[in-house]
């Protein structure tokens, strides 16, 4: 037990790994403990996991793989202390965490500052490719960066209904639909698919 603290690590460790594990509140882990013997106020266990949160994610990221070169980032909306923000995340083509980041701005300068942390944490490994969604300020943010040699100038921005359609052909390409058993009808049968998706719906 370390000084200061008058709960043992072990009692410490297993009160943030519940919590940061599964959807409980402090509450809920306060009486959790309460059936073990346990008095425990449920803003001590707040103050453990803002105390020792970040250490723990220094500590796990230096055991962390690298991730690969291919990566996808996204934003997605979440609630935050009561507050709406926008949560950033990037992984790599093995859905291997790389990086995330809560921001209150959807905007150029949050994407552009998301993007420059998660390249600090791949060190010199970073992306050959950035599959992003539609958010319009990547491109300009991936640009900024290219220039200012945060990211490879060969980096490549690609959007992921883009991606869609790069799979939907090599699915083709790779004789995996049933109507294909020749691979003379693989560029009939992709014109095909193509003309249809292009003509619009009239019915």
């Amino acid at each position: 037990m370390c000084w200061g603290r008058h709960f043992r690590d072990e009692i410490i460790g297993l009160c943030m790994r519940w919590y940061l594990r599964y959807p409980l509140s402090y509450r809920t882990l306060k009486k959790m403990m309460a059936e073990r013997g346990l008095k425990l106020d449920h803003s001590t266990t707040a103050r453990w996991v803002l105390l020792y949160a970040p250490v723990l994610n220094e500590r796990i990221r230096l055991e962390m793989r690298w991730p690969n070169r291919s990566w996808r980032v996204d934003e997605t909306y979440v609630r935050v202390v009561g507050a709406w923000t926008y949560l950033y995340r990037a992984i790599d083509s093995a859905g291997n965490t790389i990086d995330f980041l809560l921001s209150f701005k959807r905007n150029l300068t949050a994407a552009k500052a998301f993007l420059q942390s998660a390249t600090l944490q791949v060190d010199e490994r970073r992306p050959r490719v950035i599959n992003v969604d539609g958010h319009p300020a990547y491109p300009g943010a991936i640009e900024e960066l290219k220039r200012s040699g945060e990211l490879g100038r060969n980096c490549r921005c690609r959007a992921l209904r883009t991606i869609a359609g790069y799979e939907a052909m090599n699915i083709v390409r790779k004789r995996q639909i049933r109507w294909l058993p020749k691979a003379d009808l693989l560029a009939k049968r992709s014109a095909s698919i193509a003309r249809s998706a292009s003509q619009p719906d009239l019915n």
